[in-house]
């Protein structure tokens, strides 16, 4: 269940007493039922929770409810809210208000979205929303979902999963949204489409039979129809004019007798405004002195139980207070049954506000003051947090922030701790180097590298200070800010926590840097581990900028840092190391690094993690060209997921995944598609980090194997969509991954672009970060020889060629320098045909064989067969001299297309010269409206190579252009 949304926020509001029923406005709420979306948009004061609150407890279906604050304009928030709405939906689909018969089980929907939030590198918003969508749309029975405050919730993000909800809505789900202005919805096209109902501002107002009731009867005044009409034509139905009035009618009829409604009637007028500002005034004047101070007081609060309006306001009896302005019906709204916790209606309360600031406007931030110590004491930090800054009460809500900083970062509120942070003053900032660190890693989840770098210096200066620095501590039980206890820097690095003089706050909030050269400290856990904690954030930091040879520095520096028995650190620096060495080329030592990684993870008993890095030790093996060895890692990760019983964890999808483009790469292509779809069936609504990402690379893959190329392109255009820069060295962009297809379809412009676009040189420094683009590069150049006879690139490509050799042969890139020899093996048959072009093969097939490498070497088609053809035809002559014959018959087996069945082509054509059943195949693609490089691509030859076999057809045709060969084979019967 999620834990960090107040239950108050969940709780159907109860209908104030003697509310007036609207049964016009019921029926067109229950026709609503049959579409989408319901809006009810309205300015404040229109009773529009009023009237939903109603009219879902007799709706007749489960009802799920979520009251949204400013601080849900936080994607993370927004999405935990609304899970832990839905949550309270009645289990086993039995109908009524949500909640009457208890929330659902443990087991709880979207709790898998919720774990993928709190994973390091969450995954992009749409494949949560998809996530979570998809777990709705299992709920078996038609239900309600109400949005209520919706503006309050206002960002791009939150506006953008609104949107994908909408759109995507589950056939069951009725969304009802309650806002002061219109959601950037697409309303027009839901409402072309019968999709939308709406209730506005006119349909809310009161008719004058409505506002009869509400004055006589629930608000208890005698009013003439004359009257009722005159007051509800000047408020033009608006309900909160109404009660206004009623309010101050109520205290005029007290004062001077029933003689003076008249007319009180007939001065009421003005727009909305000045009505409320004149009412709101009569009202609270009105009110005794001590009634009228407690309302003053409490409006800085968002909501009010007795305890905490008691410490603000500095007045007894605050249950007692809060039942008698319910009672009064000065727009205080119960949040809960019991009636422990209320809020004032928005309008009145700012109103409220407003009056505190113009009257005292000194006490207000008192007064948050107040409200954050009273929270920090009763275990709400984030509220405290909030009344702190305020109050402007900044060294309270620093330490408060700092102290906050880790559950926050693991439960996926990063974003909304850094937009407070981000409120305090510089100076306040500067002496807490354990809050800076927070800041740093805050910056780094969003990316924002530059700054994160500048608040780690700022950690960073502390530890360098010499002499003693006593950092001041929160007191453990809250309250005052002064220290009761410090060390010094050194002591808290050491462990020697001998005691020195501690240093004070400044009294009044405020900056406490006036020059002094004292850190302050909150957390002092953290401080102790500052130095490792920065290495390991400069670590995480350089491998997301591609700089590796710091990147490894850094995770070294945080090991060294790092004591023996802090066995989470040691992981994680084990973890940056690794993949620094990784992502520089050094895989024997990534390997080892990973292997140790996985180790520590599974004697921390950690099995889920440890298996889900399956794939980055995968990756190092196949980078080494050990594919099965890559193949066993992934095997040995399935059997530890599934030997631990019940249902498979959702991290066995990428596990499958993974296996799937493995057995790509070893030419079976049915167990690659049997993997795949396994992959997808288990990670359909688990929300796996980067899940979508490589899902659709993995789906590129087995496309292109299969020689669909124009359906590879289309997945790799889905895959760069979820692309999200993270650590993990990205050995294969989706650009060269793309421009590889480019390639094979001999659409070499759109190629060219791409190595122009990367700035790609042929003379270039190669890393084994980026190999994988020269490689491509050299297929590039290579194409660009045989096509065009272009000396000067075949040039360039043997250079290149022979330089990315020369590097994977010296750091041990197995799966590159078998790709590099297949390569220059073609580039050398094409141009210059020789017995190097065969030793060159050789030596590929003598690292492929043994791992069992296929399918490499069918993409190469045609022109790679004949090169294997003619090392077969050299083996027969000298049977036992070519190393791993039985896998050179077997790509050759993998490369021959299997016989058709026809009549051989000489028996069935009436030429003198027959087809050949490649040129059979060309000509039935001649008559399509693929282009000469798309043909090529499809059959996986040159566009040279189709030029061969055009011309050949066209001899034995008797024709000299596409369309007459295509009409003489339809003439002959051959097509």
């Amino acid at each position: 269940m999620v834990t960090n949304i107040p239950a108050t926020r969940l709780y159907l509001p109860s209908p104030p007493p003697r509310a007036v029923l609207r049964p016009r406005l019921a029926e067109r709420l229950n026709a609503g039922l049959q579409r989408k979306l319901a809006l009810v948009s309205a300015p404040a004061g229109f009773g529009k929770t009023t009237l939903v609150s109603e009219w879902v407890s007799g709706c007749g279906r489960p009802v799920a409810w979520l009251s949204l604050e400013e601080s849900d304009s936080d994607l993370a928030r927004f999405l935990s809210g609304l899970i832990a709405a839905l949550q309270r939906l009645p289990p086993g689909g039995r109908k009524g208000a949500a909640g009457a018969e208890g929330p659902m089980p443990a087991a709880a929907l979207g709790e898998r979205v919720l774990a993928a939030l709190q994973s390091p590198q969450p995954p992009p918003a749409e494949a949560l929303l998809t996530a979570l969508v998809n777990e709705i749309d299992a709920i078996p029975v038609a239900f309600v979902l109400v949005l209520d405050d919706l503006h309050l919730a206002h960002s791009d993000a939150v506006d953008a999963a609104l949107n994908f909800l909408v759109l995507h809505l589950p056939e069951r789900m009725h969304l009802v949204i309650v806002t002061r202005q219109d959601p950037p919805l697409p309303l027009a096209r839901l409402r072309a489409r019968g999709q939308l109902c709406e209730l506005r501002a006119a349909d809310l107002r009161f008719t004058p039979e409505e506002a009869a009731a509400f004055l006589n009867q629930a608000m208890g005044l005698a009013l003439s129809r004359a009257d009722v009409a005159a007051l509800e034509q000047r408020t033009e139905g608006w309900i909160a004019g109404l009660q206004l009035a009623s309010l101050a009618l109520q205290a005029q009829q007290a004062q001077q007798g029933e003689a003076v409604t008249a007319s009180f009637i007939q001065a009421f007028s003005g727009s909305h405004r000045f009505v409320l500002d004149y009412l709101i005034e009569e009202v609270l004047q009105g009110q005794p002195a001590e009634v009228r101070r407690f309302l003053l007081h409490t409006s800085v609060l968002d909501r009010l139980c007795a305890g905490l309006c008691e410490r603000v306001a500095g007045q007894p009896d605050g249950q007692a207070r809060l039942e008698a302005l319910e009672r009064g019906n000065l727009f205080l709204v119960p949040l809960d049954e019991r009636r422990q916790w209320y809020r004032y209606h928005p309008l009145f309360a700012s109103v409220l506000q407003a009056r505190l600031l113009e009257e005292q406007p000194d006490l207000a931030a008192e007064l948050h003051r107040r409200a954050s110590a009273w929270y920090q004491e009763n275990g709400l930090p984030q509220e405290a947090i909030r009344h702190a800054l305020a109050g402007k009460d900044f060294e309270r809500a620093a330490s408060l922030l700092e102290l906050a900083w880790p559950a926050m970062d693991v439960s996926y509120q990063s974003a909304a701790w850094l937009g407070w942070v981000r409120l305090l003053p510089e100076p306040v900032l500067q002496v807490r180097p354990v809050l800076c660190l927070g800041y740093a890693w805050a910056l780094l989840d969003a990316g924002e590298m530059e700054g994160c770098e500048t608040y780690l210096q700022q950690a960073e200066a502390w530890l360098e200070k010499p002499g003693p620095t006593p950092p001041a501590l929160l007191p453990a039980g809250g309250g005052s800010l002064m220290a009761g206890a410090s060390l010094t820097a050194d002591a808290a690095l050491t462990g020697d926590a001998g005691p020195t003089p501690p240093a004070p706050l400044p009294a009044g909030g405020g900056s406490s840097t006036g020059g002094a050269a004292l850190p302050v400290v909150a957390d002092l856990a953290l401080f102790q581990s500052l130095p490792a904690a920065i290495a390991t954030a400069r670590a995480y930091r350089a491998l997301a900028l591609g700089e590796i040879a710091e990147a490894a520095d850094y995770a070294r520096r945080a090991l060294d840092l790092t004591p023996a028995d802090d066995t989470v650190r040691r992981i994680q620096g084990t973890a940056l190391l690794g993949l620094a060495q990784f992502a520089g080329g050094d895989l024997e030592a990534a390997g080892q690094s990973y292997t140790e990684f996985q180790a520590g993870l599974l004697r921390s008993g950690d099995i889920l993690t440890a298996t889900g890095i399956s794939f980055v030790l995968a990756e190092i093996r196949l980078a080494q060209g050990r594919l099965r060895a890559a193949i066993s890692a992934y095997q040995q990760a399935l059997r530890l997921a599934t030997g631990q019983g019940g249902a498979a964890p959702i991290g066995t999808a990428d596990l499958y995944r993974g296996l799937a483009e493995l057995c790509c790469e070893q030419g079976d292509l049915d167990a690659a598609a049997a993997h795949l779809a396994t992959a997808k069936k288990l990670g359909e609504g688990a929300s796996l980090t980067a899940w979508d990402y490589r899902l659709y690379v993995a789906e590129a893959r087995l496309q292109a194997a299969h020689g669909r190329l124009d359906e590879a392109l289309s997945f790799l255009d889905q895959a760069e969509r979820w692309f999200v820069r993270s650590p993990i060295p990205n050995l294969r962009p989706i650009p060269a991954l793309k421009a590889r297809i480019w390639i094979r379809k001999g659409a070499l412009a759109q190629a060219e672009d791409w190595a122009r676009d990367q700035g790609l040189d042929p003379e270039g420094a190669i890393t084994f970060l980026h190999a994988f683009e020269y490689i491509t590069l050299a297929r590039l150049l290579a194409a660009r020889a045989e096509n065009a006879h272009d000396g000067a690139a075949a040039q360039a490509a043997g250079r290149l060629l022979d330089r990315l050799l020369d590097a994977a042969q010296a750091g041990g890139w197995g799966d590159s320098r078998i790709e590099i020899l297949v390569v220059q093996a073609r580039l050398q048959q094409a141009l210059f045909p020789s017995a190097q072009a065969l030793a060159q093969l050789r030596q590929g097939l003598a690292l492929a064989g043994p791992e069992g490498y296929v399918q490499l070497f069918v993409d190469e088609g045609e022109p790679l067969l004949e090169l294997l053809e003619r090392l077969s035809a050299a083996a027969g002559k000298q049977p036992g001299s070519e190393p791993g014959a039985g896998h050179l018959d077997r790509l050759l087996r993998a490369m021959r297309k299997p016989a058709r069945p026809r009549a051989a082509p000489s028996l069935a054509q009436p030429l003198v010269e027959p087809l050949s059943e490649r040129e059979l195949e060309v000509l039935r693609l001649l008559r399509s409206e693929l282009s000469g490089p798309e043909i090529a691509g499809r059959l996986v030859v040159s566009v040279n190579t189709l030029r061969t076999h055009t011309k050949n057809i066209y001899s034995k045709l008797g024709v000299n252009n596409r369309r007459a060969a295509v009409r003489r084979a339809e003439q002959l019967g051959l097509i």
